[in-house]
């Protein structure tokens, strides 16, 4: 189970963490010796944060692998909603449905380090080549694309070259932007370190 656990406090209130790592694990259940994040956890956590008096902010700290497309947008959906300060920091990597896990922050930073990796959706073993699958595949996609283009600067039309690029990845459709990168193509609100979304979370928490 994932806890909720408390970095410090300001005058106005605590900063708590919550950290998004591996897969995000959906109604599917993972190997066992996956490291995942459950999202029937996660969700609760989430609206016990806000609807907590004592809790101010919230620092989301990601480093994903992919997994379920629905669980992870559930979980973007409900951070996007908050209304308290909210901080996500991308570190080492943010695959596939970490991009609107990370854009679902009110600020969002990566560290120099760290890179994101977007291509479409697939899912692996045998799919059944009928038009009702392409068309489910197709609104999946597009309600990816829309939400990480609503909460962020991208423009849906950089976003989807992105996705759809064939020159970067062996054997794959998609790019890996490093942390420059996204912040340039305006996926990414800033570079940031740990301090800078502490920094971050106190300056609104104390105005």
């Amino acid at each position: 189970m994932e806890e909720i656990r408390e970095l410090g406090s300001s005058r106005a209130g605590e900063i708590h963490c919550l950290s998004i790592v591996g897969q995000i694990e959906g109604h599917q259940l993972l190997p066992e010796d996956a490291k995942t994040t459950k999202y029937e956890h996660v969700l609760p956590l989430i609206a016990a944060i806000e609807e907590s008096s004592e809790i101010q902010g919230l620092l989301i700290l990601l480093n994903t692998m992919g997994g379920d497309v629905e669980a992870g947008l559930a979980i973007a959906e409900l951070i996007a909603g908050m209304r308290k300060p909210t901080v996500s920091l991308v570190l080492g990597g943010g695959h596939s449905i970490g991009v609107p896990l990370a854009v679902a922050a009110k600020r969002s930073m990566i560290a120099p380090s760290a890179a994101m990796t977007i291509h479409p959706v697939r899912i692996n073993g045998v799919v059944i080549g009928v038009p009702q699958t392409y068309r489910y595949f197709s609104k999946i996609q597009d309600r990816i694309v829309s939400f990480v283009t609503d909460h962020s600067a991208i423009s849906r039309e950089e976003y989807l070259r992105l996705m759809n690029n064939t020159d970067e990845l062996a054997n794959d459709v998609g790019t890996v932007i490093h942390g420059e990168e996204a912040v340039s193509c305006g996926l990414i609100d800033c570079i940031g370190s740990l301090s800078d979304a502490l920094s971050y979370l106190h300056n609104e928490i104390e105005s």
